[in-house]
C-alpha cells in the first residue's frame, strides 16, 4: 500500500526530529556559550584577586559598642563629635623639636586602625584633591590652618610643617576617606605651644574682611540645634565701583568652610553646592550656598577658606546655635 505524501507542517518534520545540520549548529552555539561563560568567570576571578593597593578591609574601620564614630556621608554635612566618640583610627602626633610660637615646626602624624594596622597613602582615597586633610585650631579658635601632610618614611606616618600663631594646646583633626569604606572618617590629636593663653573676646558677627574684600555669612535669623540650616557666603570688593572678585577653586571647590564649637569637641566640614567649576558664580558679587546640621546648642566659629587670585584667604564668623 502506498503512503500519502507528507504534509508540510512547518520547519520541522512530522516526527519532530531536527535536521542534523540544525543539531550541529545548536551544539556549536552551546559550546560558544560555554566558552564565553568560562572566560567571563575567569575574568571575574582575575579582577577579584587583583591587588587594590590597600591591605585594609571595611572591618578594620569598625568599632563595636556604644559611643563609636560612624562613617559619615559627605553629601549630608553635619557636626562630627570626634573627641567625644570612639574612632576606629588611632592618631599620634610627635614633633622633631618642641613647638614654639611663630616658628615653623616639623610634625609627624601616625595613623593606625584600632587593631594597630598602619594607614598609608594606598589606604586612602583622594577627596578634594588630597588624600589627607588636617584641620588645625588653637584653644582660642583664632588661629585656624588647613594642612595637607605628605607620606612619611614609615608606614602610617604623615609629615607636615606648621608655624603656630598662638599659645596653648592646639587640636589637629584628621579628615580622610579610606579606600575600604569610601566614606569619610576622622581622628584627632593635640600638641602644646608653651605660653599663657590669652583671653579673647568673642562676639557674634556675620561680616568680615580679608585682602581688601568684604565677606558676609548669611544664616537663619534663628539658628537652632538639630535643624538643617542654609548658609550663604557672599564676597564683594569694597567701595561704590565694584571690581570683579578673583575667586578661584581651592582643593576642587569654590570654598572650604569649617565650623568648630568652643570646646573643640569636633567640627563640620562644608563645601558649596556650586560644584560645577566650569560655571563660576557672579564675578562682581559671588554667592556660595552651603548647608549644615549642628546637633548641640552653643557658640561656634565658622572659618571660610577661599582662593582670591591665587592667595588663600581665611575669614572667621562667630554665631550662636540655640536649643
Amino acid at each position: 500500500m502506498s503512503m500519502p505524501p507528507e504534509q508540510d507542517s512547518g520547519p520541522w518534520p512530522v516526527s519532530g526530529a531536527r535536521p542534523a545540520a540544525l543539531r550541529f549548529l545548536t551544539a556549536a552555539q552551546w559550546r560558544s556559550v560555554g566558552r564565553i561563560t568560562a572566560c567571563a568567570f575567569a575574568l571575574f576571578l582575575v579582577v577579584r584577586w587583583l591587588p587594590t593597593g590597600t591591605n585594609l578591609s571595611h572591618m578594620d574601620f569598625r568599632v563595636v559598642g556604644p559611643g563609636a564614630l560612624e562613617l559619615c556621608d559627605p553629601a549630608n554635612p553635619q557636626f562630627i563629635p570626634v573627641v567625644a566618640v570612639r574612632s576606629p583610627v588611632q592618631a599620634g602626633l610627635a614633633s622633631a623639636e618642641a613647638p614654639q610660637l611663630n616658628r615653623a615646626t616639623r610634625f609627624t602624624l601616625t595613623l593606625r586602625t584600632a587593631s594597630g594596622k598602619p594607614i598609608g597613602p594606598d589606604d586612602l582615597m583622594v577627596a578634594h584633591t588630597r588624600k589627607l586633610h588636617l584641620l588645625v585650631v588653637d584653644p582660642t579658635l583664632q588661629d585656624y590652618q588647613h594642612i595637607h601632610p605628605e607620606p612619611g618614611a614609615r608606614a602610617g606616618q604623615w609629615v607636615f610643617t606648621l608655624a603656630p600663631a598662638r599659645t596653648g594646646v592646639y587640636r589637629v583633626f584628621a579628615d580622610f576617606t579610606p579606600v575600604a569604606t569610601r566614606r569619610g572618617l576622622y581622628a584627632a590629636a593635640d600638641f602644646t605651644v608653651p605660653g599663657e593663653v590669652m583671653t579673647v573676646l568673642r562676639t557674634t558677627n556675620d561680616e568680615g574682611e580679608a585682602h581688601g574684600f568684604a565677606f558676609t555669612l548669611e544664616r537663619p535669623d534663628v539658628f537652632r540645634a538639630g535643624v538643617p540650616a542654609a548658609l550663604r557666603l557672599r564676597i564683594e570688593s569694597p567701595g561704590e565701583s565694584k571690581s570683579p572678585v578673583p575667586l578661584q577653586p581651592v582643593m576642587g571647590a569654590f570654598a572650604h568652610v569649617v565650623a568648630f564649637d568652643e570646646a573643640r569637641s569636633g567640627f563640620a566640614h562644608l563645601h558649596p553646592q556650586e560644584t560645577d567649576l566650569t560655571q563660576p558664580p557672579d564675578p562682581l558679587r559671588p554667592v556660595l550656598h552651603l548647608q549644615v546640621t549642628i546637633p548641640t546648642p552653643g557658640r561656634y566659629v565658622v572659618w571660610a577658606q577661599v582662593n582670591l587670585g591665587g592667595d588663600e584667604v581665611f575669614v572667621p564668623f562667630w554665631l550662636d546655635v540655640l536649643p
